[in-house]
This record gives structure tokens, sequence and C-alpha cells, in this order.
């Protein structure tokens, strides 16, 4: 063998050797482990149980309507007969008239249970609509200055600088000389129900309007352009927010 063939082979196996060493290093290194998921909020365990308690209760109801659908063919029945022996003047009109209203309670019953089963729906759709909202404020909490989120239930505007619950006073003047009235003030600072839902709420304020009104879009207007923040709730959120109304400062932060 030449000493260039001889060079040239010991060349190869130490690239050899180093390919095999790295193939070993690369099995060996530890593979990182996915992140564990977040357990969820309390918020979110309410909002799950409130949704199995209400499927559970419209199921309850479903299984009454059969019953109450068989009483009603049967005070049809009763109805008919009592007309008919009414014509043979068997019997007197006041016992016609019994059987009329023992028919409409009857389907009363059957209207009353499909109310509640429609109205079961709604609010389970409603809670899973606010949980994907509850999602999205907390999903951003920390947009750019001056950004607009919309949803269904809720926009939030993030304002252009910072809020001081100290120039309410701007506001205060700005509605009672548009609408010659005083702001509808429904918690100004932290109150109670934000001690309950542990929300820091010291530097904002709640206004009892709803931001789809004349005098609710008038307020957000002024808002947006004074560059102030605020969040308008179209609907309540459970643990967030009791009903429509417009939050003023930035978000309430649990703590």
């Amino acid at each position: 063998m030449s000493k260039r063939n001889f060079i040239s082979m010991s060349v190869w196996c130490v690239v050899i050797v180093m390919t095999l060493s790295l193939d070993v290093f690369a099995q060996r290194k530890p593979k990182k482990k996915p992140a564990p998921a977040p357990p969820p909020s309390e918020l979110s365990k309410l909002h799950e149980e409130f949704i199995e308690k209400t499927n559970e209760y419209k199921a309850s109801l479903l299984k009454l309507l059969p019953y109450y659908e068989s009483e009603v063919k049967k005070a049809e029945e009763k109805l008919e007969t009592s007309k008919k022996l009414l014509a043979e003047g068997l019997i007197p009109r006041a016992q016609v008239e019994e059987n009329e209203r023992a028919l409409a309670l009857a389907k009363e019953k059957i209207d009353e249970t499909n109310r509640q089963m429609a109205s079961a729906e709604a609010q389970v759709a409603g809670v899973l609509a606010e949980t994907e909202a509850n999602k999205e404020i907390n999903k951003n909490l920390r947009l750019a200055k001056q950004r607009l989120v919309r949803t269904a239930a809720f926009t939030r505007y993030t304002g252009a600088g910072g809020w001081n619950i100290g120039e309410a006073f701007k506001i205060q003047r700005f509605f009672s000389d548009t609408f010659n009235k005083q702001l509808p003030i429904a918690v100004f600072g932290q109150g109670a129900i934000h001690d309950r839902w542990r929300l820091d709420h010291r530097n904002a304020m709640d206004i009892q309007l709803h931001p789809d009104g004349v005098e609710g879009r008038a307020l957000l207007d002024f808002l947006q352009k004074n560059g102030i923040p605020y969040l308008a709730f179209r609907s309540a959120i459970p643990g967030t927010a009791t009903g429509p109304h417009i939050h003023i400062g930035r978000p309430s932060h649990r703590y």
C-alpha cells in the first residue's frame, strides 16, 4: 500500500468514527418534555359545572314532554266528549268550560317546558361564548397602545397612555354637558363584587350604560378620541361582568 493510500484510508476512518460518535450522541441527547398544560382556573371549573348542570336540567325537562303531550291528548278527547254530551243536554256548560281550562293548562305545561329548554340552551350557548370572550380578554391583556378588539360579548380599547381614576371628572363633565344629566356610575373604584371575584378594580369605574345605546356609543366615542382605555360588555361574563356595562380603565387583573 502506498503512503498516499494509507493516509486517505486513515482520514476516512477518522470521518467514520466521528460520524458514529455524533449519531450516538444524538440518540443519547434527552428529548425536551412538552410543558405541562396549565391547570384549569376556578372560573373554568365553574363554567364547566354550570354547563353540566344545565344540560342535566334540560335532559330532565325533555323526559317530561311525552307525559305532558299524553295529558294534552287525553284533555282534548275529554273536551270533545263533553261537547257532544252538552249538545245532547246531558251535562251543563260549566263542565265543558272546565274541560277547556284543563286542556289550556295541559298545553301551557308543554309551552313552559319548551321555553325552559330553550332558555337552558341559550344559557349554555351564552356561557360558551362568555368563556371564549374571557379567553380573548386574557389573551389580549398586553395589546399595543390604541388597539381595538371586538368580540360578540365585548369591545376593548387599550387607550393611548396611562389612565388614572382621578381623571374621571373629565368624563363626568362630558356626559353632563352632552346629555344634561349625571354619568350613571355603578361602581367607582373597588366594589364588593370585585372583592368577591378577586379583581383589582381600584383604578377603574363601571358605567351603567349599554355600549350599543345612544348614550353608550357617545361615551365610547369620547373615550377613544381621548385615548382612555375601556372594556364595553354587551352581556354578562361569569366571574368578569355581571351584565352589560362600560368599564373605564385597564382590565381588572385577578389577585
